[in-house]
């Protein structure tokens, strides 16, 4: 039998019990830390205000699932000028708000998902005893999908013209030519608007300051295609 301290699903938790229903699951009783530090002011606190518990999934245990049954404290922020009254444990390393997995058990599903697919990952889930639905692992690559859309960098930008009303003002739309996303849109169509919004978003891509440059420069003049498709700056 491991010890207590081996059942933690991470930093920051308890382990104050660990028990094999009849059905042949492992439960593991834990709660957070015995002092809450208030994510605005950093001020440490022991009032505590209320208690919520979550459960979550864990890595499996000689071949059977486990399920941490976690308590969480609502604490008082002891700082009077404070803005935030109250504040809950926050254990980002374990499993994210309102997450039903662990972080760890969460990179396995999409890991999985992502070489076998949905129904195949499903059946492999529940060989290795963690069971999760296809429908959940689509929902987990489409979720890392969105992540990593928001973490990576913009390399190709389209930009064209859009009526906030028909014939009387007009504004900018700047598109991810790549994801076929919105980036941002402008309040109007000058060139100096796109201009600093190539330096300030892309400044650190080289293409994105020639192109502010070349936008500023009189002489040159912006042909339309008749599709007036966006034009992309590599």
């Amino acid at each position: 039998m491991q010890r207590k301290s081996k059942w933690s699903p991470g930093p920051g938790v308890r382990i104050l019990g660990v028990a094999l229903t009849d059905d042949d699951r492992w439960v593991v009783s834990a709660a957070g830390s015995t002092i809450g530090i208030c994510p605005d002011c950093g001020r440490r606190s022991r009032s505590r205000h209320g208690c919520s518990n979550r459960s979550l999934q864990d890595l499996p245990v000689q071949g059977k699932s486990v399920t941490v049954k976690l308590l969480l404290s609502r604490w008082r922020c002891a700082n009077r000028k404070c803005e935030r009254r109250t504040f809950t444990d926050r254990l980002p390393s374990v499993a994210v708000p309102y997450a039903r997995r662990t972080t760890r058990v969460v990179e396995i599903v999409g890991l999985l998902g992502h070489s076998a697919g949905g129904r195949p990952g499903e059946r492999l889930m529940q060989r290795l005893g963690m069971p999760v639905s296809d429908d959940t692992i689509l929902r987990q690559l489409k979720r890392d999908a969105a992540g990593a859309q928001r973490n990576s960098e913009i390399r190709v930008v389209g930009i064209d013209d859009w009526s906030w009303r028909r014939a009387t003002s007009y504004g900018t739309i700047m598109v991810d030519l790549e994801r076929r996303s919105v980036i941002d849109i402008l309040d109007d169509r000058s060139v100096d608007s796109a201009a600093k919004w190539l330096r300030v978003i892309l400044r650190s891509r080289p293409s994105a300051a020639t192109a502010a440059a070349c936008m500023r420069r009189p002489s040159v003049k912006a042909h339309r295609r008749p599709s007036r498709s966006p034009i992309g700056f590599i």
